[in-house]
């Protein structure tokens, strides 16, 4: 059948004719005489009166239109696909029907360009509206305007439509809010609708009936008004389950038709391929399509791949017509950017299927490398250029749009370093450029901008940049309402718009944040390059729009008075974007809408020769070494697929890399360390991420050493200001010259080294230019630092501080209604940029990220736009003749100030988002000494071991809030309130003054008890009362008996004088050998937290289970620098450290002492400190071989001193099988040890050896006796025992030695006559050799004391067994005869031995012999005797009364005083661990610890566990400390406080007085009456108020305890008690669980409460913060919006704001739990050596842990537990769906736990388990996955390589799997943790820390990205 046209046409020369003619020959294709045999629809036109369109069998009569400029024009083609003709049919038939349609169908501009075909071929006007989730019903139906101050509506598009008889086409239902659309159900259905204006709408049949009985005026007085019947509606929307958005209303839905519109069959788009692409063979194309389609079919969707933007192909295609060498695969990549939005799954879905039609990549096909040259195009196309682009070995050259501007001509070096990849990118956007807008993706800081703006100098663009932000709304991106002067509205059209009229390139930046909802508003544009704007205008693309002019032959005014203008056909835009986050929910942008506006270009980050390019060009000045080490690390960091390292890398963006090395060339000697640690913020990053980072560091040799540290600490920080020049550290600035000098902040500010090392810092990069960001926690003096430094700058300031409800209006402009015109006034910001202030933001975390992010474009290309217009640009910018510019001054900085980001301040990562435009500087609490220097400024009366004990606690506190044992940073701001309140109020005590820092944590019990014990822990009496002294009991002493004289016997004697010869001889000195001092961390405690006692402090050293203490001495220095030594025997080795110091050193002496074989050899070490000149060097000496060594503490060179040349060999010892009977030992008496030198004598020997270490010579004195013990009374005068007989004998000498003068020395025999009492010594026996001789004498005042009479006389105080003390008077300086005073002992110690019964005594039956350490120190000072008893030698009965069972002590310091007269036993704390040897203890000292006299009053202890306390015990001493101590407390003295109110009445009630003095001197109580009374007023007294003085009778004070009126009456408690117990009780019985169960479970629990209390705060806070509310907009009540100020003027109703649970997006995925796996070891070797370090126990408590702290939950943590042994791995403890809900079944699963430990195999099956579970976890559906594996795996013993664990632990990138490992393998746990990634592997050298390390795991990583 053949078909004719006919065509009856007026002019056959008429436009009309002539398009239609154009329009058949279209339609028609290929010729009419194809159409009737392949059945195909065809188009005819028939004209005469009515043109008639006909599609197939369906025609339509055309009518002339009103507006023809309203007519769609050019979406014709020339060739109309089958398909699309179908669908045209189908609409020609609803329109026939008066129907509306709705095209559904997948995203792409197909179904708008039907449906704009069908409206040119029908010749149809149209309105288009883009619907975007800020549509509101006003952008429908009717807007008001305000014209000459009346308010009146405007039609908007659906009432124009129809009213106007056009068709509404709108686009994106599933877009708009939920309750928009439905305003046009009933204009849909009826074609009624009720108008804001009063009129009605009503359809045409019934406005025509109406018609007929009433005239048309009435009709127009009731305004009623006919809705044309040429109105149609046509829908165009996306299927909503499977793309996101809102699901069509039910309502609406019925109202419409539906027609599928999915993508063109294959064939037509192939023949449309081929006809683009013929330079391409046809198989390439339809593989190519092929492939496009695999990825839209219905499988893939299912695999999670968004659909392939197939309308985009054609883009595609054009591109390789031109470059048909070019690789497939790689133009695919731009229209599909797989390798950057798929996971790893869909990555290989997609290489499969490319595979599959040979598109991948192969040698033939090429890239392009670079652009050779662009040069204009002349002639009849203006804004044109070509581009020569050389792919492989050939160029081609293809035209693509050009700028309005020049072509850049020359590259410009300056700010652009061409490298190859960049080269290669421009060329690659070239390309894209020819045909779409493109897209660039690449992570922040890669250079984004600096390319896009490169690429627009090449084409003589000029730019545009639009920072889009949340927030944003449709009207902010196209047009926004403003008043005109006259108070008229009008819109003014934003940078966008006039950026598409003007032919500017736009950068949209940052199209990743942006709603996608509102983006839909671009798509039009985008695909069309047409626009629709909110006040009518029509853009339309350049030749449409000449198109138009042609038909209608009107000129360019005319057509503009219509508000119809041409989009400039250079538009152009380049969208800015950071990749999508992949698995992330929330993160996805990149979705299938997206992807059909452009096409993308992923830029990856430089290679590392690009980046030391990039770097060595831009800062040629640069240190080479540091740029190579400085990429090392970051492209390791980069590398890895580690989630923590890529957060590390994107801190080391090239931006900041750039930052650093521009801040090295301007200050090389800075190290490299520092700048990274502050470019990645280190200070304030998870404790993970920061040890990856250390250990990152390490392996690229960046590392710092402790001399750099006082190096930088030393430096002398000072700043000054010189005839204008401002000098901070070594850096020097000009003093700004302010004009606004009220603006320059002035602020109290105390100067300390810290923190002018971080104002000398922030000089540094303010120098550079750059604008900072100061990140710290809250009260570390970040505002502070930042006015002090624009303060000595002399800088004007401008303050901004954020917060929750910060816009982005409120940041730039405050609009405000004047007489009905808005005007906008400056924020502080516009005026900083004005004006060159500086800006402070303050609390920058605090306001939504999405707002922040606009300062972005402020910092990096200096351009903004207001939201009146005006625009920011940068100096350089070219303004003249452009109003409305804000040029920024050249002066301006910014200055941001945040609080760190994560827990607990919970701000928005404001580091994270814009961290590295701005150079970053972490703001710390002072360092302890600068902490110190601030506080003396702030409290110069507050006594400075007060501040000390506070720096301390402080210091301590902040350590455990980074540990994350705490939660609340505490900061200088609260030590320094505290220190403002005792300078203020200085009787207030301070542990009072604390409590208004601390009761903010009163409440929380676990917080409270980690507080008090720091606090006590530096004796800050927090919680005491002054009350508590607990002072030991004091005994009275027993009176002092005369007992008779020593006598020497008188020279006239001559054989009693006896000479003593000497002989002087050098030492021989071997060595030095140098020994390794190793350092450790003393924890001291303050011992006078809760109460006061003698003890002062105590700490412990970190000795051995087995080592013994054997020697304990102190320096005679001034008190402050005393330094303790302790040695210890088994092994040997020496402890000392500064008695107030944080640190202690030990020196291990194993290897040195000489080991016999056989004999069982228990050495004994004594030690003896050496004074000036040789401070910090000691003499070692060992008694039983003699050995003596000089040891040098400051550098460990070790001396060996042989002073007997003859004793090189050691004696000869009995063979070991031979009785062992006492060897004799060697001694050595170190009382003048200060003065070097020492004695050494053989016990039964008769020489005595002097040693002098200074001359370095001994002196050898023989004896005629035989010696017990030798006692240096005085340096000249020398007290010795003979052996067997225990005479006494004094040996004077010469004080120094001269070696010439081999002088003799004297020996007297001393005569001990007793006094005429009847009962005398007389046998040598009961002569006593003492234990401790004083080497000085008493004060005469403490000896009148002692002895009851005045008295002045040399002195000697000596203590025995017999005696407490014993004084001799006028020894030994006086020859006459000496008087000897007793205080004897009820029964001697000797005498006494304990039985093995006693309860008391521990240690084995004592072998006969006395211990070697007498343990007897004399103290002169404060006059006392204080030795160690053993408890056994301690009458406990008259300390403790009857009921109290007495401590268990290590011994007792027995402390006679001889001034009171009294004797006190002070209990010894038990030490906690106490070596086997108790024989070996026994010899060393009869009780458990040693004694030294510390300094003039105080004594140190150790006990054999190595437990060292400090004591106080002298009376004045004392005194003056409790009364210091009571200070700290406060004064509360009990009395009710009273409030007075002064007025001067001129009478005084009655004066203070003395008042009588009773004669009788009774005890008086109150009345106002009596001196001296108790509790009265007025008079003179104690405990009273208003009395003059305290006058004190010597009678009890009566006075209320603070603590009587504090208690709480007992049966309260009680019944409090009581009241727990049932209720625990009950609940026991409820879950069926035994007591002694829940005491089990509660062993367990117990350990862990803190943890589980700390982890429990954290995620209740994260459960807040994602619970916050957010903005919601267009409401008719809450607080009125600012962005809709002039819709209020106007009168609209909704034009509010309020805060309310944000509905999810639309389409957005579930919020899906996280899930966590833990993986517990139970293997045997977990039984088995549960014993030695308890490792199976902590693994229980952990286990405990998780459930007890993801107890309720369950919905954002689903965990389960596996356990793996050699029974196999997958071990099922607690599954995620049957998690245990109380302790009885928490504590089945401990048991469980237990007993598989206990019988299972052996083996080890960690590695398997680990796998396993990694694997198992990701199968399930989770926003993320966690592994934590807790091994005690010895891997090497099952010969499994450490690199293959890492291997596993890394396996699947989207799990987070950690390994704890149970580590008591020596050095193998940390060889381990080298090798396995950084931040994921822990070992627990402490089973203790296995809570600890869970929880940190926890907090690090499930907080970052919750």
């Amino acid at each position: 059948m053949q078909s004719r046209v006919l065509c009856l046409s007026g002019g056959a020369g008429g436009p009309a004719a002539r398009r239609v003619r154009l329009l058949l020959r279209q339609v028609l294709g290929g010729g009419a005489a194809a159409a009737g045999r392949s059945g195909r629809l065809e188009v005819r036109a028939l004209h005469g009166s009515g043109d008639t369109v006909t599609i197939g069998d369906v025609s339509f009569k055309l009518k002339t239109p009103k507006n023809p400029e309203l007519v769609p024009q050019n979406y014709m083609t020339d060739s109309l696909a089958q398909s699309v003709v179908h669908h045209l049919r189908w609409i020609m038939q609803k329109d026939l029907l008066g129907q509306d349609v709705f095209l559904i169908g997948p995203p792409g501009p197909l179904r708008r360009s039907i449906a704009m075909q069908y409206l040119e071929l029908t010749k149809r006007e149209v309105e288009y509206i883009a619907l975007s989730r800020d549509t509101t019903e006003t952008d429908l139906k009717q807007r008001r305007e305000i014209r000459d101050g009346s308010a009146f509506y405007l039609d908007q598009c659906a009432v124009r439509a129809a009213t106007e008889g056009r068709i509404l086409v709108l686009e994106g239902l599933e877009k708009a809010e939920r309750n928009v659309l439905p305003v046009l159900n009933n204009l849909l259905e009826n074609r009624e609708m009720q108008l804001e204006d009063g009129r009605f709408l009503m359809s045409a049949e019934r406005y025509d009936k109406l018609l007929q009985d009433h005239t048309k005026s009435e009709l127009d007085s009731w305004k009623i008004v006919r809705v044309s019947e040429d109105f149609r509606v046509i829908a165009l929307g996306l299927p909503v389950p499977k793309y996101s958005g809102n699901p069509l209303d039910p309502p609406l839905r019925s109202r419409f038709q539906a027609r599928d519109v999915y993508h063109l069959p294959f064939k037509d788009h192939l023949q449309l391929l081929y006809s683009i692409g013929s330079n391409i063979s046809p198989e390439r194309i339809s593989q190519l399509l092929s492939f496009a389609t695999t990825l839209c079919s219905q499988e893939s969707s299912t695999l999670g791949l968004p659909d392939f933007p197939l309308d985009s192909l054609s883009a595609a295609v054009q591109i390789l017509d031109s470059f048909p060498m070019m690789s497939v695969q790689h133009v695919i990549d731009r229209l599909y950017p797989y390798n950057v939005f798929l996971g790893k799954e869909g990555r290989t879905a997609v290489e499969d299927a490319l595979k599959r039609f040979e598109l991948q990549d192969s040698a033939s096909h090429l890239l392009p490398r670079r652009i050779t040259k662009v040069e204009s195009v002349h002639g009849n196309k203006p804004f044109k250029a070509d581009v020569t682009v050389q792919i492989g070995e050939k160029e081609v050259t293809f035209q693509v749009p050009a700028g309005t501007g020049l072509l850049k001509k020359r590259p410009r070096s300056d700010t652009f370093i061409r490298t190859s990849s960049h080269n290669q990118l421009l060329a690659e956007m070239m390309q894209s450029h020819m045909v779409k807008d493109m897209c660039l993706i690449g992570g922040k800081g890669c250079g984004k901008t600096v390319i896009a703006k490169e690429f627009a100098d090449i084409l003589g663009y000029s730019i545009e940049p639009i920072m889009l932000y949340q927030d944003m709304t449709a009207r902010d991106l196209l047009q926004q309402r403003y008043t005109l002067p006259n108070g008229d509205t009008a819109w003014r059209p934003s940078p966008l718009v006039t950026a598409a009229l003007e032919g500017k390139l736009v950068i949209l930046d940052g199209i990743h944040r942006i709603n996608p909802g509102t983006l839909a508003v671009l798509q039009r544009l985008i695909h069309d390059r047409e626009l629709t704007l909110y006040d009518g205008t029509r853009l339309l693309r350049e030749d449409r729009y000449q198109n138009l002019k042609e038909e209608l032959q009107i000129s360019d005014e005319k057509l503009q008075e219509r508000s119809i203008f041409p989009i400039h056909p250079s538009f152009r835009i380049v969208v800015l974007a950071e990749p999508p986050v992949i698995g992330s929910s929330t993160q996805q942008w990149l979705g299938p809408e997206f992807l059909t506006l452009f096409l993308f270009h992923n830029i990856r980050s430089l290679s590392k020769s690009e980046e030391i390019q990039v770097i060595k060009e831009m800062i040629p000045n640069v240190p080479s070494v540091a740029v190579e080490q400085l990429l090392s690390l970051t492209h390791k960091l980069r590398e890895t697929n580690d989630a923590t390292a890529q957060s590390l890398a994107s801190s080391l963006s090239t931006r900041q890399l750039l930052r650093i090395c521009r801040r090295l060339s301007q200050h090389p000697d800075e190290s490299l360390y520092y700048a990274v640690n502050k470019a990645c913020l280190s200070r304030f990053l998870p404790n993970l991420a920061r040890s990856a980072l250390h250990k990152n560091l390490q392996d690229s040799r960046i590392e710092t050493s402790p001399d750099d540290m006082k190096k930088l600490e030393e430096k002398d920080y000072t700043c000054e200001i010189n005839n204008g020049i401002l000098k901070i550290g070594s850096v020097t600035m000009p003093i700004y010259n302010s004009t606004e000098k009220m603006k320059v902040p002035d602020v109290l500010f105390y100067e300390n080294t810290q923190h002018m090392m971080v104002m000398e810092d922030m000089l540094k990069d303010f120098l550079l230019g750059e604008h900072l960001l100061l990140v710290g926690n809250q009260g570390v003096g970040k505002n502070k630092i930042v006015d002090r430094f624009l303060h000595l700058l002399n800088r004007p300031r401008e303050y901004l501080q954020l917060h929750r409800d910060t816009t982005v209006q409120s940041l730039t402009l405050q609009p405000s209604v004047k007489d009905g015109l808005i005007i906008y006034e400056d924020s502080p910001l516009v005026k900083a940029v004005k004006f060159g202030h500086i800006l402070v933001i303050d609390e920058a975390d605090k306001a939504p990220t999405n707002v922040t992010c606009i300062l972005k474009t402020l910092v990096e290309s200096g351009e903004m736009v207001l939201s009146d217009g005006r625009r920011i640009v940068a100096n350089q910018a070219p303004v003249e003749g452009r109003e409305n510019v804000i040029v920024i001054h050249p002066d301006f900085r910014m200055i941001v100030l945040a609080n760190r980001p994560g827990f607990p301040f919970l701000g928005n990562d404001f580091f994270g988002t814009l961290g590295d435009i701005f150079s970053c500087h972490a703001v710390d609490n002072p360092k302890p000494q600068s902490e110190l220097a601030m506080l003396r400024q702030y409290g110069p009366d507050v006594p400075e071991p007060i501040l000390q004990k506070l720096v301390a606690a402080f210091g301590e506190l902040r350590s455990l809030a980074d540990q994350g044992i705490i939660n609340y940073p505490y900061s200088t701001r609260e030590v320094v309130n505290i220190v403002k309140h005792l300078q203020k109020f200085p009787t207030e005590g301070l542990a009072n003054v604390v409590r208004n820092v601390f009761d903010f944590d009163s409440y929380n019990n676990e917080m409270r008890e980690i507080l008090i014990s720091t606090l006590h822990k530096y004796g800050i009496p927090i919680g005491a009362k002054p009350t508590n002294v607990q002072l030991a009991k004091e005994l009275p002493l027993p009176d002092h008996k005369f007992m008779g004289y020593w006598k020497i016997d008188q020279p006239g004697n001559a054989q009693q004088k006896l000479l003593c010869p000497t002989e002087t001889q050098k030492i021989g000195v071997k060595g030095p050998a140098y020994l390794n001092i190793q350092g450790f961390p003393l924890e001291r405690h303050e011992a006078r937290s809760l109460s006061f006692t003698e003890e002062l402090a105590f700490w412990t050293l970190p000795l051995g289970e087995i080592n013994l203490v054997c020697d304990v001495t102190v320096t005679k220095e001034e008190e402050a620098e005393n330094v303790l030594y302790v040695a210890t025997c088994n092994p040997v080795s020496l402890y000392f450290m500064n008695i107030s110091s944080k640190s202690g050193y030990f020196v291990d002496l194993y290897d040195l002492f000489p080991r016999t074989v056989g004999s069982v050899w228990q050495p004994f070490v004594t030690v003896a400190p050496l004074g000036n000149p040789l401070k910090g060097q000691v003499v070692l000496h060992e008694e039983e071989s003699n050995v003596v060594l000089l040891l040098d503490t400051n550098n460990g060179a070790l001396r060996r001193l042989l002073l007997l040349p003859d004793a090189q060999e050691s004696p000869k010892r009995t063979s070991w099988w031979s009785n062992k009977e006492e060897t004799s030992n060697y001694k050595m008496c170190r009382e003048f040890s200060h003065k070097n030198w020492l004695v050494f004598y053989k016990e039964a020997g008769n020489c005595l050896i002097v040693l002098d270490v200074l001359e370095g010579q001994t002196h050898t004195i023989s004896l005629p006796i035989s010696l017990k013990s030798v006692f240096l009374a005085a340096e000249d005068r020398w007290l010795l025992v003979e052996n067997e007989t225990n005479r006494k004998f004094l040996l004077t000498k010469r004080a120094h030695m001269e070696a010439e003068d081999s002088e003799v020395c004297q020996l007297y025999a001393l005569t001990e006559e007793p006094a005429d009492m009847g009962f005398g010594l007389t046998t040598a026996s009961e002569l006593c050799v003492p234990h401790a001789v004083s080497s000085d004498q008493l004060s005469s005042e403490n000896l009148s004391a002692a002895v009851g009479q005045k008295i002045s006389s040399p002195n000697r105080i000596f203590s025995d067994e017999h005696n407490y003390a014993t004084i001799v008077i006028g020894f030994p300086d006086l020859l006459s005869p000496s008087e000897v005073y007793s205080w004897k002992r009820n029964s001697s110690l000797s005498r006494k031995r304990a039985s093995p019964s006693d309860p008391f005594y521990y240690g084995a039956q004592r072998k006969t012999g006395a211990a070697k350490q007498t343990n007897c120190a004399t103290l002169l000072a404060s006059n006392q005797i204080v030795r160690i008893l053993a408890p056994g030698d301690v009458p406990l009965k008259d300390i403790y009364p009857k009921d109290v069972t007495p401590p268990q002590a290590a011994g007792y310091l027995e402390v006679t005083d001889l001034n009171s007269k009294k004797i006190k036993y002070i209990a010894i704390p038990r030490s906690q661990s106490l070596s086997p040897y108790t024989s070996w203890l026994s010899k060393i000292s009869d009780a458990d610890a040693l004694l030294a006299p510390l300094g003039k009053v105080g004594l140190v202890t150790v006990d054999m566990g190595g437990g060292v306390r400090l004591w106080e015990t002298g009376l004045d001493s004392l005194q003056r400390s409790l009364q210091d101590w009571r200070n700290m407390i406060g004064q509360e003295d009990g009395r009710p406080v009273q409030i007075t109110i002064q007025r001067d009445s001129g009478l005084d009630v009655s004066s203070p007085k003395h008042g009588k003095v009773d004669p009788d001197n009774m005890p008086h109580v109150g009345g106002n009456t009596w001196a001296g009374g108790t509790g009265g007023r007025d008079t003179a007294g104690l405990g009273g108020k208003g009395g003059p003085y305290r006058l004190d009778a010597g009678h009890r004070v009566y006075q209320i305890s603070q603590a009587e009126k504090d208690a709480v009456p007992e049966e309260v408690k009680r019944a409090a008690r009581e009241m727990g117990e049932k209720a625990f009780k009950q609940r026991l019985k409820e879950i069926q669980m035994s007591e002694y169960d829940a005491s089990t479970y509660e062993r367990f629990s117990g350990a862990v409460r803190r943890q589980v209390q700390s982890l429990r705060i954290i995620l209740d806070n994260l459960q807040a913060k994602g619970k916050e509310r957010q903005w919601l907009r267009h409401q008719a009540v809450g607080e009125l919006d600012d962005a809709k100020i002039i819709d209020g003027l106007t009168g609209e109703k909704a034009i509010y704001k309020r805060r309310g649970e944000l509905e999810p997006q639309p389409g957005s995925p579930q919020q899906k739990p996280k899930r966590l796996r833990l993986v517990v070891d139970v293997s045997g070797s977990m039984y088995r050596f549960n014993g030695v370090d308890g490792r199976l126990e902590r693994s229980m408590e952990a286990v405990c842990m998780v459930m007890e702290a993801f107890e309720n939950y369950e919905h954002k943590f689903k965990y389960d537990i596996v356990g793996h042994s050699g029974d196999g791995f997958g071990i099922a403890l607690v599954g995620s769906d049957k998690v245990p809900k109380n302790n009885k079944q928490r504590l089945e699963i401990l048991k469980t736990m237990h007993a598989h430990a206990q019988f299972c195999m052996s083996g080890d099956h960690t590695l398997e388990g680990t796998e396993h579970a990694i694997r198992e976890i990701a199968k399930e559906e989770a926003d993320e996955y966690f592994v934590i594996v807790l091994s005690d795996a010895n891997l090497e013993r099952y010969g499994i390589q450490p690199s293959r664990f890492a291997q596993v632990l890394t396996t699947n990138a989207q799990v987070n799997a950690f390994a704890i490992f149970i580590g008591s393998l020596g050095d193998q746990a940390d060889r381990l943790q080298r090798t396995l990634p950084a931040g994921r592997s822990f070992i627990a050298m402490d089973t203790k820390e296995i809570p600890q390390i869970l929880q940190q795991i926890f907090t690090s990583t499930m907080l970052s990205s919750a």
